[in-house]
């Protein structure tokens, strides 16, 4: 049987409370009795709870994550990012999803009713961000991976999903491709609606303003891009390039392109959007906007850690910028994969989403 509390107290003939003032350090013991106790812990081996102590202390050493979802393509970078340096900070991480719906949620309220973490790191809180505001709001520190941008009541960390469109469309324009394919993402968020501002703007300065016929709906899949490429094509509707909203569906392009018959750059330029590392494994290689998923994770982390200690929560959005990653897909890449800076100027609500 395991040592208990109890059987120290039983031992060392005091009270469990004076056990428990004695392991956190807290209330006035006499010294001879506080070493009795601290013997007698010794003799046992007796090991305290890390979370009792934590508690008795106010301080769980944990930190809370809510996510989506496990199986989004750049999740798993995001969560190394928050991972290594919660760790390093001696800290642990709890992680819950919100992908079983209220069920998650109750779940997830149970653990911040038994305050089982000190801080909350938050990626997309679909349908609890009123809930989540409420948290911050009573005292809990909170940090935000998110792009919503008119209604952001804690602090967050963001990428320039605007600036990330228009380096795309910056590219394709250097390139001579002037019928562009835009294969969305999903209308109602934010990401999308930051990638086609700023692809259809760059566009639209250059004197060549986006074809309706090819700016077409999608949900972020592999099929979405082929299903895209294939109806244009039945249509007889030509394009010379394809921007993507993620590189699941700049990967789906790429295939069905193919399947058509036409080359990859030579006749159709593709840039995807994300950097996952798939995107460097399709044939050819894509070209695509770099999201720095694992340094939003460090920063979201270092920035609750920081909160900790004392330093305040900042009220402006941490903005961490993409970057294009040039590769086969719309060129002859040098041996390494050639970057290239994004936004040329400051966004307006540099705030996006992810995806």
């Amino acid at each position: 049987m395991p040592i208990t509390i109890a059987d120290v107290a039983s031992r060392a003939g005091v009270s469990k409370t004076t056990v428990s003032r004695v392991l956190n350090g807290k209330g006035e013991i006499h010294a001879r009795t506080a070493a009795r106790v601290r013997a007698v812990i010794d003799e046992l081996g007796y090991v305290p709870s890390a979370r009792a102590v934590g508690l008795a202390r106010g301080r769980t050493r944990v930190v809370g994550m809510l996510v989506p979802a496990l199986t989004w393509p750049w999740m798993g970078e995001v969560l190394q990012g928050a991972v290594d340096t919660v760790e390093s900070a001696g800290y642990g991480l709890m992680l819950l999803t919100c992908n079983r719906g209220e069920a998650s949620l109750r779940q997830f309220a149970s653990q911040v009713s038994a305050k089982s973490f000190d801080g909350l790191l938050v990626i997309e809180p679909e349908g609890s961000l009123d809930y989540i505001a409420e948290l911050h709001g009573r005292g809990l520190p909170v940090v935000l991976i998110d792009d919503r941008a008119h209604q952001r009541p804690f602090p967050s960390v963001a990428t320039t999903n605007r600036g990330g469109g228009e380096s795309a469309a910056r590219h394709l324009l250097e390139l001579g491709r002037r019928r562009p394919l835009v294969i969305k993402g999903c209308e109602e968020f934010g990401c999308t609606q930051e990638r086609l501002a700023g692809f259809a703007e760059t566009y639209h300065a250059a004197g060549l303003p986006l074809d309706p016929q090819l700016v077409v709906g999608g949900d972020f899949t592999f099929d979405c891009g082929s299903r895209a490429v294939s109806r244009l094509t039945e249509a007889g509707i030509d394009f010379d390039a394809v921007f993507a909203h993620n590189d699941l569906s700049a990967g789906g392009a790429l295939q069905a392109i193919r399947a058509t018959g036409r080359r990859i750059p030579q006749d159709v330029a593709v840039v995807g959007f994300d950097d996952i590392p798939y995107a460097a494994h399709t044939e050819p290689p894509l070209t695509t906007v770099h999201q720095p998923m694992r340094e939003m994770g460090e920063a979201a982390a270092r920035m609750l850690l920081s909160c900790f200690e004392g330093v305040p929560l900042p009220e402006a959005p941490s903005v961490i910028p993409t970057t294009l990653i040039v590769r086969g897909s719309t060129g002859v890449p040098s041996p390494a994969d050639r970057r290239a800076v994004g936004p040329r100027r400051p966004e307006p609500e540099p705030f996006p989403q992810i995806r």
